[in-house]
């Protein structure tokens, strides 16, 4: 049966987690991962906030919880995710080709000129358009 709201309404946006450049800050730095922890309030998180598994940015209520988590298969294909560098922001322009060509430039003796024949090539159809009463 369809969604009432749509085929989009059905996606788990209530279980997302952080994506893997924020979890790749976390993990080098203690002062970007407090900082997070620090958004939320302890009294609102799973155990009180006290049992947390940075890798994959979720909490958990009991200590045994967490070691099942990370026995687990969702956990270890999270730790593979995170093996990979993320992309740097200068990668991603270079991939969407917003990248500044900063090479040789050419000069003017290095460039070909074509010529008039070239461009003669190209007027023959327009003359031939127009003598059939073109525009």
């Amino acid at each position: 049966m369809p969604a009432i709201r749509g085929a989009n309404s059905k996606k788990k946006t209530r279980r997302s987690t952080r994506g893997l450049d924020q979890v790749h800050a976390d993990v080098a730095s203690k002062k970007h991962l407090q900082q997070h922890l620090d958004t939320h309030a302890p009294e609102d998180l799973p155990g009180f906030g006290q049992h947390y598994c940075v890798e994959c940015a979720k909490f958990f209520e009991s200590q045994t919880n967490l070691d099942k988590h990370t026995k687990g298969k969702p956990h270890k294909r999270r730790l593979r995710q995170l093996k990979d560098e993320p992309y740097s922001q200068k990668e991603a322009e270079a991939a969407a080709g917003l990248t500044t060509d900063n090479g040789r430039k050419v000069e003017e003796s290095e460039m070909v000129d074509v010529g008039d024949e070239y461009h003669a090539e190209f007027r023959k159809p327009l003359a031939i358009f127009a003598a059939v009463g073109g525009e």
